[in-house]
């Protein structure tokens, strides 16, 4: 067993200091990276190639989208962003990121009033309930991943008078939604969608003529990555991302005879880093009441789930803060169909 290995296997079990933790996250997060430095365009074929044999979920209930209500509203920031915030100065709050990241995603993804608009994973709704806001005349539909979450969305719009907005809580093996939209947002679900090239050929046909769709994901900056749980070093495999993947950003190209990439952006790793410091600065200032939540629901287990999510909050600090935000970040990526 490696010295990453037993650092993650005593974290279950036991809390250690955090800079024991991210020490450990730092060699796992430069051996990753030392691994993915030669990949190429070649490699990324092959991948998409072995993605084409996998359902497009393989674990559609499993992942880091099962966050607690509970957690949730104490971690989170005030809309509930379950994704990467942008922070524009050093002075930058959580919910400024979070309202930040919201603009730029609907700037990106070209949206307008009256537009049909289809939302995958839309997690605790901070973008579908923005976007229905936003635009009173759009029809927004979007789809959760859970009950609680579907449910929850729901409840917000009513309370928020947003006739527009529509939610389902739908398995992406299945879903298929009646009619056309004029554009189609996805932030940060693609990576537990493992074959791309199946769905986003049912994209395609989800698409209007002239639409557009966006995809937000975290990429490496050149390889893609299985959350192989098959690796006892990959502690984030094991417990979070379990089904996912990381994209390169390049992987998107792979299928350009579905979908064309009109405009691309990237953010630096730090806005994920700071988001993920700001998640774990709520989850420490909070704990005595997360606990008091999650013990209602997971009983004995509630110490070691929660030593479970401070170690993801961790890692993902780590993992988009390393070497500088430089080797993995955001991908925006504005597509059409392809000729």
């Amino acid at each position: 067993m490696s010295v990453v290995s037993a650092i993650i296997g005593t974290a279950e079990r036991v809390p250690l200091p955090d800079v024991v933790m991210r020490a450990a996250i730092q060699r796992l997060c430069s051996r990753t990276a030392m691994r993915l430095a030669g990949h190429d365009a070649a490699a990324d074929a092959a991948f998409a190639g072995r993605m084409m044999l996998r359902p497009i979920a393989e674990q559609p209930e499993a992942g880091r989208n099962d966050v607690p209500v509970a957690l949730s509203a104490e971690v989170l920031g005030p809309n509930r962003k379950y994704s990467c915030g942008f922070y524009k100065t050093t002075a930058t709050t959580l919910q400024e990121a979070e309202e930040e990241a919201l603009r730029q995603t609907v700037e990106h993804a070209g949206l307008a009033d009256g537009q049909t608009i289809l939302e995958l994973g839309c997690g605790w709704g901070s973008l579908s309930l923005w976007m229905a806001r936003q635009f009173p005349h759009a029809k927004v539909t979007a789809v959760a991943t859970s009950q609680a979450q579907r449910a929850y969305v729901e409840e917000q719009a009513e309370q928020r008078g947003l006739l527009n907005l529509r939610v389902v809580a739908a398995d992406m093996n299945v879903f298929a939604p009646n009619g056309q939209f004029d554009r189609i947002v996805s932030v940060e679900t693609f990576e537990r969608m493992m074959n791309w090239r199946k769905l986003l050929t049912r994209l395609h046909s989800w698409l209007a003529p002239d639409g557009r769709f966006l995809m937000h994901i975290a990429t490496h900056r050149t390889g893609s990555d299985l959350f192989d749980r098959s690796d006892r070093d990959g502690g984030i495999a094991q417990h979070v991302f379990t089904g996912g993947l990381m994209p390169s950003h390049h992987l998107v190209r792979q299928f350009d005879d579905i979908f064309a990439i009109e405009k691309e952006w990237c953010w630096s790793g730090t806005h994920y880093q700071r988001t993920a410091n700001d998640w774990l600065a709520n989850f420490d200032a909070r704990r005595g009441a997360i606990e008091v939540c999650l013990r209602r629901v997971y009983g004995e287990e509630t110490a070691r789930l929660m030593r479970r999510w401070r170690w993801f909050l961790l890692a993902t600090s780590g993992l988009f803060g390393y070497a500088g935000g430089t080797e993995w970040g955001i991908s925006h990526y504005r597509m059409k169909a392809a000729d």
